[in-house]
């Protein structure tokens, strides 16, 4: 029978979907890069279903060979596989696109409010016993109708947000490091910048939404910050080490842009030093994903790429079809 190995243990209906059709080994953790390999090892693996926080390099992909025939991440990024490595030995990667936008969407509105309104200032300060009574300028925001909300990249997700905003009032502009495309419904309501800088410097707020890749590392650093209003908000609902995150401390601190809201971090889940200092920052632990349906879809997809695997096919959302032509 095909074995199947997961590091953490994956929502239903994952087990009910593919127990039926291999055996199942769950880890219960996120194993350090030897501890991987070792599992791999132990026995023969078909498909390995890793989290994001795992790293499958070409060392974790050799030590499941000659078996190991598929990767299927239970996320929408794969960043953390080498795809290349994976193409040359065969190896099909999955991952699970499409079913996470509207609750990223979400939650990266709730960051956007609570991050325009002061509301985890607010929160700290009332439990710490400050608040005094209403006063006029008292922790005083943005208001979004008007303001202008400026997107980096511009796909499922950042056009998810882009009507969510539109809903407050607010105006819409994109930039996308290899165009923009806007579907109908938005036509007309998206101002497009070809230079980010350009966005930078004319949004109120400031919204990624672009995967990380060579050319998005550190996109938002201290020169991207500096080129930001200083009433400006970030938000990242994207991928840590798209912004400098010691660059982000400073600017906070000094008063280079108003306030962030982050759902991700560059080395999580350890937070860069300062950063939880930051009054300033809104700051939630990787919840984009985190609603009982959006989890539940995601480990439908998941079961799905891991039975196209075992039946011989690529997987359902495959990210390196040229994988066919290698294994002929």
């Amino acid at each position: 029978m095909p074995a199947v190995l997961c590091t953490l243990p994956l929502p239903d209906p994952f087990t009910e979907r593919v127990s039926p059709a291999a055996s199942l080994r769950v880890l219960g953790r996120i194993p350090d890069h030897t501890d991987l390999c070792a599992a791999l090892h132990e026995g023969a693996v078909d498909v390995l279903c890793p989290q994001l926080a795992d790293r499958v390099d070409a060392a974790v992909l050799d030590a499941g060979l000659p078996t190991l025939r598929g990767v299927c991440v239970y996320a929408v990024g794969y960043n953390n596989v080498d795809v290349a490595a994976a193409t040359e030995r065969g190896i099909a990667i999955g991952h699970t696109p499409g079913v996470l936008t509207d609750a990223t969407a979400d939650l990266t509105m709730a960051l956007l409010l609570a991050a325009a309104r002061r509301l985890v200032e607010g929160d700290a300060a009332l439990r710490a016993g400050e608040f005094r009574g209403w006063e006029p300028g008292y922790l005083l925001g943005m208001e979004l109708s008007g303001a202008l909300l400026g997107i980096v990249g511009f796909g499922r997700i950042g056009q998810a947000v882009a009507r969510r905003a539109r809903g407050f009032g607010m105006r819409l502009a994109a930039h996308g490091h290899h165009g923009v495309q806007v579907p109908d419904d938005l036509a007309g309501s998206v101002q497009i910048f070809d230079d980010l800088g350009a966005l930078l410097a004319e949004s109120d707020v400031v919204s990624l939404h672009m995967p990380l890749t060579a050319e998005t590392h550190h996109l938002i650093d201290e020169e991207a910050l500096r080129r930001m209003k200083p009433t400006a908000i970030l938000i990242n609902a994207a991928r840590g080490p798209v912004v400098d995150e010691h660059a982000l401390v400073q600017a906070l601190r000094e008063g280079w842009i108003a306030g962030c809201g982050l759902d991700v971090y560059e080395s999580e889940p350890e937070l860069t030093p300062g950063l939880a200092e930051c009054r300033n920052a809104v700051l939630a632990p990787h919840l984009g994903s985190a609603t009982v349906r959006t989890r539940a879809a995601m480990a439908e997809l998941t079961a799905a790429n891991v039975l196209a695997v075992l039946a011989g096919d690529l997987p359902v959302h495959c990210v390196n079809p040229a994988v066919a032509a290698v294994r002929r």
